[in-house]
């Protein structure tokens, strides 16, 4: 007597039946969230970008203008400047200081939780709270960068005055507010590696650079990936350091893509000239993301 296998009843018949109704259902919410407070208000800016309009007359149809008028901005060609310079500074630093700090911190000693707690504190602190201690510490009269620089016999410095030092100041305390999420997400990744390998090249007589070079990097090149993508995008939207930091008003050598669409839109009303600004910003944070993303396959190692 043979026995056959039992019937298996299939739950669903696709990918909107069954289970995948319920995905839906349960995905709806924020469906309908992203559609109507992020894909209307995107698709409205792209429709005010072709208008001139100042919130108090009805728009009116200009077509390309505000961006062909953009271009010849200097103002917006310095704010781009400074948040490419800004990019690429941060970027690659930020990341290469959270990985020393993350390697420092993946050890066994007293008191490293308490430790990794307080790197994540800046992270769930309020960034204008932060831009505020910032402010007091590069204060030229009395801030505590200057009367410790005193102290060593160095005159005191106009931090965020100073055209030439007032980005590399943001800058400083931009990548310090950022170290802890990345400093984490590389601890995370240091601790999701096999100590074989680690015993294995010190047996082969590696050292600390060699086994960070050969064997811990490549093992952390997705979360290297990763990391860099929330920076990158982070850094070209930055704005709250300079609004608060930079007083009254940010000079050609301070000012943002973000804070100049800001001055644009909520300070002059001129929303269609702010909106085209900001489709600009888009699309170079589109361009940049996709670059990445493709650039992953030559050196990202997934496991």
């Amino acid at each position: 007597m043979t026995v056959g296998r039992p019937a298996v009843r299939r739950r669903g018949g696709g990918p909107l039946g069954g289970e995948g109704r319920w995905a839906l259902l349960f995905l709806a919410p924020t469906l309908i969230g992203l559609a109507v407070l992020s894909a209307g208000p995107i698709l409205a800016t792209l429709a005010i970008s072709l208008t001139s309009w100042d919130l108090l007359t009805p728009p009116k149809l200009v077509g390309l203008d505000n961006f062909t008028a953009l271009l010849s901005d200097d103002r917006f060609m310095k704010a781009l400047r400074n948040t490419f310079f800004f990019t690429i500074v941060s970027v690659p630093l930020g990341l290469a200081i959270a990985y020393g700090l993350a390697l420092a911190l993946n050890q066994r000693i007293r008191g490293i939780s308490f430790i990794r707690t307080a790197y994540f504190l800046p992270v769930v602190t309020s960034t204008i709270a932060i831009a505020l201690v910032w402010q007091w510490i590069y204060n030229a009269d009395s801030g505590l960068l200057n009367q410790a620089l005193e102290v060593v016999g160095v005159s005191p410095q106009k931090w965020l005055s100073n055209p030439t030092l007032a980005m590399p100041s943001i800058i400083a305390m931009s990548i310090w507010q950022g170290l802890g999420i990345n400093v984490i997400i590389f601890l995370a990744a240091l601790q999701g590696i096999p100590q074989e390998l680690i015993d294995a090249a010190n047996v082969d007589g590696a050292g600390p650079w060699a086994r960070s070079r050969s064997v811990i990097l490549p093992l952390l090149t997705p979360a290297i990936f990763f990391t860099g993508v929330l920076s990158l995008i982070g850094s070209f939207q930055v704005f709250d350091q300079i609004f608060v930091l930079v007083k009254p008003r940010p000079t050609d050598a301070t000012i943002t893509l973000v804070y100049f669409i800001y001055e644009n839109g909520f300070k002059f009303f001129k929303m269609g000239y702010a909106s085209a600004a900001s489709w600009i910003l888009f699309l170079i944070v589109a361009a940049f993301t996709a670059i990445y993303f493709w650039s992953q396959k030559r050196w990202v190692h997934y496991q």
